[in-house]
């Protein structure tokens, strides 16, 4: 390919009419399309790339692909289409895919891998419901088909042709790229609602020097500040609200995966971290909290969202599993421990404030933590919301960047 394109991509077999109803609405608006074919039959195809040609990115061939059996064939063609993906990077204007929960299955691993502001849209029979494994740390907009993706008629020539009109728009009126030779360079942040105070703070007293990038600490939210660290997005990254950690252990719904902190170490990028949140579990609304925690410690954050206060024992596991990635970094590194609290809800007088669980942690980290010239423990006499932690923290990261 040559002159950036929109991708129209998807199964050709099942789905000609929409797809190509897709093409030609993009088209008529006086964008390029191509379209490819993710069709696992192995057929004769009529898009302008072949599943042939896309089987052959998979590392064990096109045999990988064409198995016969369903669900090892669109393993294989989801795995082949991402790579395909990756090496077609620099001419994709843009990525959009229609269909139910295969399609969107076969396509979603290849639009996470566009960059950030690429425009990527997913038309699915799934979209209305938990769209975090197809969306992951990426900007796909997922639209509800609402009828099957099964051949067009009233309603879907609406859905396909609003998809479509979105990507054409996105293309056609893409924001101007500004090259400001004052461009301050990129600090990637992690904030929580109990940490919003230690993060703007921060935020002030370093605003001079970098330009803020925050992301909340909801799962997805920590993979997407890794996922651009990895890309080499941010000149250092200050991440206070480690919560996600809690999730991961202990069953919450804002889960990190075990690749936490993974791109800190891969990269060596400059970090300032922080035990941010780590007094908190969090659940969905009060029916949905694991029967297991039923004697446990509960404040309803909002009728959605059930927050459990972490015992002692959990905050050991913590700091020990915290502790062993941070010993993985080899580029600059300081670790800053809030000793009068780690949230807005663990301090005095509030819900969460625990001392057992606090020391729990801090000696965890302690006596697990390696330090080098480069990797140093930092603790603090105040709580993390407060004027004189932030202070501490952008002096460590003076220290470090």
């Amino acid at each position: 390919m040559a002159d950036p394109v929109v991708i129209v991509a998807g199964t050709f077999d099942t789905k000609w009419q929409e797809l190509s109803y897709l093409q030609d609405t993009i088209k008529n608006a006086g964008v390029a399309v191509q379209t490819v074919d993710l069709s696992t039959t192995n057929k004769a195809s009529r898009a302008d790339v072949s599943p042939q040609l896309i089987a052959a990115h998979h590392p064990e061939g096109v045999e990988a692909v064409f198995t016969g059996d369903r669900g090892t064939a669109v393993a294989g063609m989801a795995l082949a289409f991402k790579l395909w993906a990756k090496q077609n990077v620099e001419s994709i204007g843009g990525m959009i895919s229609a269909g139910g929960s295969g399609g969107t299955a076969l396509a979603t691993p290849a639009l996470q891998t566009l960059p950030i502001g690429t425009p990527k849209i997913m038309v699915s029979t799934v979209a209305s419901g938990n769209v975090e494994p197809y969306v992951g740390p990426s900007d796909i907009m997922m639209m509800y088909s609402v009828t099957d993706v099964q051949g067009l008629n009233t309603i879907s020539r609406k859905v396909l042709g609003n998809a479509a009109a979105a990507m054409a728009g996105a293309v056609l009126h893409a924001p101007a790229v500004v090259n400001d030779v004052n461009e301050k360079p990129g600090l990637g942040m992690t904030m929580f609602g109990v940490t919003t105070a230690a993060v703007q703070l921060v935020i002030e007293k370093s605003k001079d020097e970098y330009e803020p990038f925050v992301f909340h600490a909801t799962g997805v939210g920590g993979r997407s500040m890794e996922k651009l660290a990895d890309g080499g997005f941010f000149k250092a990254v200050v991440d206070l609200t480690t919560t996600e950690i809690c999730d991961m252990l202990f069953g919450g719904v804002f889960a990190a995966d075990e690749d936490r902190f993974g791109s800190i170490i891969r990269q060596k990028v400059p970090y300032v971290g922080s035990v941010g949140a780590l007094d908190m579990v969090n659940f969905g609304a009060p029916p949905t909290v694991p029967a297991k925690y039923a004697d446990r410690l509960f404040y309803e954050h909002n009728p959605q969202v059930t927050l459990m206060r972490t015992t002692p024992d959990e905050n050991a596991q913590m700091g020990e599993w915290i502790a062993g990635r941070l010993n993985q970094m080899d580029g600059p590194v300081r670790f800053l421990l809030p000793l009068g609290g780690v949230s807005a809800l663990d301090a005095p007088d509030m819900p969460f404030n625990d001392d057992k669980a606090r020391a729990s942690l801090f000696d965890a980290i302690r006596s697990n933590f390696t330090e080098t010239n480069d990797r140093r423990l930092i603790e603090v006499p105040h709580h993390i919301n407060s004027a004189e932690f932030s202070d501490a923290v952008v002096q460590a990261l003076h220290d470090i960047s």
